[in-house]
């Protein structure tokens, strides 16, 4: 089964410590509910630098992905059914979902 990566963007923060750990509980449920399908079950990212020819930009534009998880699914549909069940959406922000594709090491 091939591997797809989940991608975060924006999304709101828990206005406070009881909220933050209502939705890591959550989360850590939905992860438990993926069984095998879970890869990587999230790697949250830091400040993200925008590299271009002209040099980088660190404006932190709002579509920055600010983390990643990847499951494996039969097809981008299967992938997208799990995307649909992730509690990042109730935090009001957005999920990229798209297939990795394997690169020949040589």
């Amino acid at each position: 089964m091939p591997n797809f990566i989940i991608t975060y963007h924006g999304g709101e923060r828990p206005n406070s410590p009881e909220e933050g750990k209502a939705h890591m509980k959550k989360w850590q449920e939905w992860v438990a509910s993926l069984g095998e399908a879970v890869v990587n079950p999230g790697t949250p990212l830091g400040k993200t630098s925008f590299v271009n020819i002209d040099g980088i930009d660190e404006s932190g534009a709002i579509s920055a992905m600010s983390g990643y998880a990847v499951v494996k699914a039969s097809d981008i549909e299967e992938a997208v059914k799990i995307a649909k069940t992730d509690p990042f959406l109730a935090m009001g922000g957005t999920i990229g979902v798209a297939q990795m594709i394997e690169m020949p090491s040589k």
